[in-house]
C-alpha cells in the first residue's frame, strides 16, 4: 500500500529537470556527466529526470540527511549528492530507505541504525569514522534525530572529534506548523504524548501552561482519545489536525479543539498525524497553587464543589480536571478538620 501511495504521489508531483543546478552544485568536484537513465547506475551516481549524474565523494564525517516525509520528490539536490557520495548510509529501516535510493538510482551500502541496535552499532560507526569514512544518517522520514534515533550517536561523534554535517530538508513538524494557520513566532514540539490515558492527561495539563503553539505527533489508533483529552484541558483553543502530509491523501482540518474533538468519530484514522494547538489567550495567567487553594476555599464556603470549580476555572487558567481534583481534596480536608474539632 505504501508503494502504491508513493507512486501516486510521484505522478502528482513529478521531479522536473534541474540539470543546470546540479552541474553548478558539482562544479568544485567531479564533472556532472549526463547520460541516459537506461545506463546501469554505478557507484557515486544518481538519476534525476532520466539523466545519470555523477556525485563527488562525500567528505569524511557524519552527514545528517533529511529525507522526504511522504512525497519522494521532496528530496534536495544536496541530499542526493551526499547519499550517492558517502561510503555508508545508516538508516532506521533499510527497506524504507531502499525505496528512496532505488527511486534515484543510488547504489549505496545501507546499514541499519535504530533504537534496538543503536548501542551495538554506534562503536562500529565511530570506528569507521576514525578510519576516514563518510557516513550518512537518515531516518525513515524527515530530519534525523527529530523524534527519531541519533542523539547519542551525534554526541559521541562530536566527542570523538569527527565532523558532523547537517543537510536541512523536509520536516513534518515545520510543514504542519506552516499549514495550521496558527501563530508561528513561538512553538513547542512535544513529539508523541504518553499512550496511557492518565499519563497523557497529566502531560497535557503541563503543556496547557506553555505560552506557545504546540506541535505533537500521534498515531491513528489514539488520535481520537488524544483530541478529547486536549479539548477537555485546553477548551476552545484553535487547532489543526494534519494527516498524511505531502502524500496522496493529505488532509488538514482546522477549528476550535472542542469542535475537532466532537467530530473525531468521523475522522479517517489511517495514516500519520501531526496535531497543532494554538497558544493560550495573551491575557491568560496561570494561577499559583497557593493562590488557587485560597480561591477554592473561599468558593467552597459559598457553595458546592461543582459551583466552586465553575467559579475558579476561568480565573485560574488551569485545566478543569486539575481544578476539580484540587477542589475535592480541599473539601475532604475541610470535612476532616470539622470531624477532628473537640465538642
Amino acid at each position: 500500500m505504501q508503494r502504491l501511495w508513493a507512486n501516486a504521489a510521484e505522478k502528482l508531483y513529478p521531479v522536473v529537470p534541474i540539470l543546470l543546478y546540479s552541474v553548478a552544485m558539482s562544479s568544485k568536484a567531479a564533472h556532472s556527466d549526463v547520460a541516459s537513465a537506461n545506463v546501469e547506475p554505478a557507484a557515486r551516481t544518481f538519476i534525476i529526470s532520466q539523466h545519470l549524474l555523477s556525485a563527488p565523494k562525500a567528505a569524511p564525517g557524519l552527514h545528517l540527511v533529511a529525507t522526504p516525509i511522504g512525497n519522494l520528490g521532496d528530496i534536495t539536490l544536496r541530499a542526493l549528492q551526499t547519499l550517492a557520495g558517502v561510503d555508508v548510509i545508516a538508516c532506521e529501516d533499510t527497506r524504507v530507505t531502499r525505496r528512496l535510493t532505488e527511486r534515484y538510482g543510488i547504489t549505496a551500502t545501507l546499514k541499519p541504525y535504530h533504537e534496538h541496535n543503536a548501542a551495538a552499532a554506534r562503536p562500529k560507526i565511530l570506528q569507521m569514522l576514525a578510519e576516514g569514512a563518510s557516513i550518512a544518517l537518515v531516518s525513515d522520514a524527515g530530519t534525523p534525530l527529530i523524534s527519531d534515533p541519533g542523539f547519542k550517536l551525534v554526541r559521541e561523534v562530536c566527542a570523538a572529534g569527527h565532523p558532523v554535517i547537517a543537510l536541512p530538508g523536509p520536516s513534518s513538524v515545520l510543514t504542519a506548523l506552516a499549514l495550521a494557520a496558527l501563530p508561528t513566532d513561538r512553538f513547542f514540539f512535544e513529539g508523541f504524548l504518553p499512550s496511557k490515558q492518565g499519563a497523557r492527561r497529566h502531560r497535557i495539563a503541563e503543556l496547557a501552561r506553555i505560552p506557545a503553539t504546540l506541535v505533537m505527533f500521534e498515531s491513528g489508533n489514539r488520535v481520537q482519545d488524544t483530541l478529547a483529552d486536549l479539548a477537555e484541558a485546553m477548551g476552545d483553543r484553535d487547532a489543526a489536525i494534519c494527516r498524511e502530509l505531502t502524500k496522496l491523501h493529505e488532509e488538514v482540518q482546522r477549528g476550535p479543539l472542542a469542535t475537532l474533538a466532537q467530530a473525531a468519530a468521523m475522522l479517517e484514522t489511517r495514516g500519520e498525524f501531526v496535531l497543532v494547538v494554538g497558544p493560550p489567550p495573551a491575557q491568560a495567567r496561570i494561577m499559583a497553587l497557593d493562590e488557587l487553594d485560597n480561591v477554592l476555599r473561599a468558593a467552597l464556603k459559598r457553595g458546592s464543589v461543582k459551583d466552586a470549580v465553575a467559579d475558579t476555572v476561568e480565573l485560574s487558567g488551569r485545566p478543569r480536571r486539575e481544578v476539580y481534583a484540587r477542589a475535592l481534596e480541599l473539601a475532604d480536608e475541610d470535612r476532616g478538620n470539622v470531624g477532628d474539632d473537640p465538642d
